[in-house]
């Protein structure tokens, strides 16, 4: 799935025809309003922040955030030109102002400069892609984030109790093992912190039909000139 060697994807509900019932599917299954509030209060979106959607789907979250944050910049990225369809319905519908970009999570670089984002997050992509594209996702976001930018993840993240992995069963037998088991084994922040990010934390962990979600913080360090700045305004 890097963009610069693969030019295939996973459909949001691993299978191409599955796309028009994704929405539902969700709703059913996650816990959705549970999990999608828990991650836009974590995210506390501001009206003059540039933010990025790595996976954005249907493009829920990011009405939910352009509602609560008018004036703010949020662009979505998905590579799956059906589920964007369905994204830029679903905006038009709600009346908010949303971009989109069709493209890999690990490309941002092709659209945005380096330290010129806010914040990115994700939500329930990240368990449809390699560890090595876990990787490279989380490289490419601490690329744009400015320094002190933050990053956010809600996504199937370790089954820590036999209930849980059990649970996670249904998801890795329709997404496939490969990318969902080093997820379950807790490796994403394991990934962030070897990108880069700093005081990296797991925020929040929703029990849901399908295995557990857990919510992740992370951090891009400042630079030498904003933490002066953050010392003598202090």
């Amino acid at each position: 799935m890097p963009a610069a060697q693969e030019n295939t994807f996973t459909p949001a509900l691993g299978k191409h025809w599955l796309t028009p019932f994704y929405d539902l599917s969700i709703a059913l299954t996650t816990r959705e309003q549970t999990w999608r509030k828990a991650l836009v209060q974590l995210i506390s979106p501001k009206p003059s922040e540039i933010i990025l959607d790595i996976g954005c789907g249907t493009a829920s979250l990011d009405i939910a955030i352009a509602r609560i944050a008018p004036g703010v910049r949020i662009t979505g990225i998905d590579p799956d030109p059906a589920i964007l369809s369905i994204a830029r319905h679903k905006v038009a519908k709600a009346g908010v102002n949303i971009a989109f970009v069709q493209d890999y999570g690990d490309a941002l670089g092709r659209h945005f400069e380096i330290n010129t984002v806010d914040k990115v997050f994700s939500g329930l992509m990240l368990h449809h892609v390699t560890v090595q594209t876990k990787r490279a996702i989380f490289q490419a976001a601490f690329d744009v984030l400015k320094p002190g930018g933050s990053l956010y993840i809600a996504d199937f993240g370790e089954q820590k109790t036999p209930l849980s992995r059990t649970l996670f069963k249904t998801i890795q037998r329709l997404d496939g093992f490969e990318t969902t088991q080093p997820n379950a084994e807790g490796v994403l922040p394991k990934l962030m912190e070897a990108s880069g990010f700093q005081n990296v934390a797991e925020k929040q962990v929703i029990m849901t039909p399908v295995g557990s979600i857990s919510l992740y913080y992370a951090e891009k360090p400042m630079d030498e000139a904003q933490i002066r700045d953050l010392d003598y305004t202090n």
